[in-house]
C-alpha cells in the first residue's frame, strides 16, 4: 500500500505561483507512476500532470508550458510546481500512485486563485 499526503494549497492572486507537495509512505522509485489530479465545485475530477518511474512526463492542455512535475526520489516527494495560475486554476489537487496495478490518492490540498 501506499498513502499519499499532499501539501502546499493556498489563497493566491492570479498570476502568481505555488508548489504542491506530495510526500509517499514508501520509496517513489517502487511505483510506477505518480500524478496530479484536480476537482473544481461541480466538475469531474481531471488529470493535470504525470511523472513515471522512467522520468517521463505528460501534462494536461490546460496546464502544458505553466506547471512543471518533479521528484524528489530521496524525499520520497513528488511536486507540482505552478506558475502563472489562473483563477479556473481553483480547485482541490490530489496526488495519485500507481502501484502495483492498484491506485492510491491523497487527501488533497485546495488551491484557490483570486483574480
Amino acid at each position: 500500500q501506499v498513502q499519499l499526503v499532499e501539501s502546499g494549497g493556498a489563497l493566491v492572486q492570479a498570476g502568481g505561483s505555488l508548489r504542491l507537495s506530495c510526500a509517499a509512505s514508501r520509496s517513489i522509485r517502487s511505483i510506477n507512476e505518480m500524478s496530479w489530479y484536480r476537482q473544481a465545485p461541480g466538475k469531474q475530477r481531471e488529470f493535470v500532470a504525470r511523472i513515471t518511474s522512467g522520468g517521463t512526463t505528460n501534462y494536461a492542455d490546460a496546464v502544458e508550458g505553466r506547471f512543471t512535475i518533479s521528484r524528489d526520489d530521496a524525499r520520497n516527494t513528488v511536486y507540482l510546481q505552478m506558475n502563472s495560475l489562473q483563477p479556473e486554476d481553483s480547485a482541490v489537487y490530489y496526488c495519485r500512485a500507481k502501484f502495483q496495478f492498484a491506485s492510491y490518492w491523497g487527501q488533497g490540498t485546495q488551491v484557490t486563485v483570486s483574480s
